[in-house]
């Protein structure tokens, strides 16, 4: 028998590094109180042991082997099936992809386990068998959530199991067509000394569970934690490995629910995918430009409609300022849902070739519905809202905006002008005010849709559009034209 030798490491959690002795902070990643130790077994004599997958396995004259590129679509198109839910099969390019290997990241109690059990049940009515693993709770616990959502078909078999060994063989003797883990924390291989949820124990889980998608046909989906910063905890070589990294995001203070692709191999990225919880679980949204504007208020001074894209998906969203005068030195800026340094930088650009002392003033801006947008296309609807907080002049309820700021004031051209003007149209908007660069973007367009568009060059040209607005608010723009804002 081949003698073994075991020593200690110390392993960033944060980035995989290895160290030889315990620091205080990483220096490859910067992270602090990241490293833990962990034991190595290195064996004198090393035995081959599979890890992942390799074609090697089949045969390669063989189907699904090795394959020419000179064969027909029909031979290398990839099968699928769907979700149950329109949105989810949206965010993962057309549905489940057979042998996929899917992460789903999300904050606590955001509703992760939620969505795969219904996805669960939902694809068992069409015949699916599904394993859903949980290395979190008994199977009483899951068994009872999934009963309150609905979930009772015999082909959704529950298990308790964190053990990778065990998974693996319950997963053999069922051979389910949908593997579920909850969580990849949380699963351990006995041969690996490390505590779960550590880097080893991630990476080497990983790898094992994508080499059982990958070979047997079985499509996977994993669970991931992730850290205070937002981010999927555990190295970063986890995602590299799957197929399909989705995001559910949401404020647990709202009703909503965002289900993005940060990455998609068998589809577009950046794709949006809208839920509601209620007491029957997760709804999807299929109008979600309509639910978010629903509840805009009557008094539009500070209120603005963007058209934002996502992904391929065209979303309406209203866009909030609110202006104060503040007696402090260094006013305030604060930004829900879109970046705080767009803030400064607008505030900037209004105040220097607007004519508005935003420097004097406290700035808060908001996104409505717990969206969060990160375009720069939504620059032009954060700069109106701005103006007319400041100004006090209404914003016509009707009217859409999307355009990039420069820092000389230049409205600049931003993508998909078409799908955002169409989107717009549908739902009532009448005016639509974009980049004067985007004009050659929509000739396409009905003359109509056309005739509704003002073309914007600079952000002096947005205190000449709010002229559409009642002549008793002209009289705050023309103190904002002169560079006072409005009294307070």
């Amino acid at each position: 028998m081949a003698k073994s030798k075991t020593r200690s490491i110390f392993v960033c959690q944060n980035c995989g590094a290895q160290r030889s002795r315990w620091e205080g902070r990483c220096t490859d990643c910067g992270s602090w109180n990241s490293f833990v130790e962990e034991l190595v077994t290195k064996e004198a004599e090393p035995t081959p042991r599979q890890r992942g997958w390799s074609t090697s396995a089949h045969d390669a004259s063989a189907s699904g082997g090795v394959v020419t590129l000179d064969q027909s679509l029909q031979d290398l198109k990839i099968d699928r099936y769907s979700t149950s839910f329109k949105e989810f099969d949206r965010v993962l390019g057309g549905g489940l992809v057979q042998g996929g290997f899917v992460l789903l990241g999300g904050d606590p109690g955001i509703g992760k386990s939620t969505l795969l059990l219904q996805m669960a049940g939902g694809i068992a009515k069409q015949g699916v068998d599904v394993l859903y693993v949980s290395g979190e709770e008994s199977v009483n616990q899951s068994g009872l959530r999934a009963q309150r959502l609905g979930v009772n078909s015999a082909r959704v078999r529950m298990a308790a199991e964190s053990n990778l060994d065990a998974i693996k063989e319950l997963a053999g003797r069922y051979k389910p067509q949908v593997l579920i883990v909850d969580s990849i924390q949380t699963v351990f291989q006995p041969a690996i000394e490390s505590a779960p949820g550590s880097v080893s124990q991630v990476r080497e889980c990983a790898a094992q569970l994508m080499g059982f998608a990958k070979g047997s046909g079985v499509t996977v989906f994993l669970i991931g934690h992730v850290t205070k910063e937002g981010n999927i905890a555990g190295p970063k070589v986890l995602e590299h490995m799957v197929d399909t990294v989705l995001s559910f995001e949401g404020d647990l203070s709202h009703q909503f629910r965002l289900l993005r692709a940060l990455k998609n191999r068998f589809g577009a990225t950046h794709e949006l995918g809208v839920f509601q919880m209620d007491s029957r679980g997760l709804v999807e949204v299929e109008n979600p430009s309509e639910l978010f504007l629903e509840e805009r208020g009557t008094r539009l001074i500070g209120s603005a409609v963007f058209a934002s894209m996502e992904g391929s998906r065209p979303l309406l969203c209203e866009v909030q300022a609110l202006t104060t005068s503040s007696p402090m030195a260094m006013p305030r800026r604060t930004s829900l849902g879109f970046d705080v340094n767009r803030v400064h930088l607008l505030v900037a650009v209004l105040n220097k070739h607007a004519g508005l002392r935003l420097n004097q003033a406290d700035v808060f801006i908001n996104v409505v519905g717990g969206l969060r947008l990160v375009e720069p296309a939504a620059d032009l609807a954060v700069a109106a809202a701005l103006v007319s907080t400041e100004t006090g002049v209404e914003i016509d309820a009707k009217t859409c905006f999307f355009g990039e700021v420069g820092l000389t004031g230049e409205i600049r051209a931003v993508s998909f002008a078409e799908a955002r003007v169409r989107e717009a149209e549908k739902l009532g908007f009448e005016t639509f005010a974009l980049p004067a660069s985007n004009r050659k973007h929509l000739a396409d367009l009905p003359d109509r849709i056309k005739r509704q568009c003002v073309w914007v060059k600079d952000v002096r040209d947005l205190l000449e559009l709010f002229d559409a607005v009642p002549a008793n608010a002209k009289a705050g723009k023309r103190r904002g034209n002169k560079g006072s804002p409005e009294p307070r």
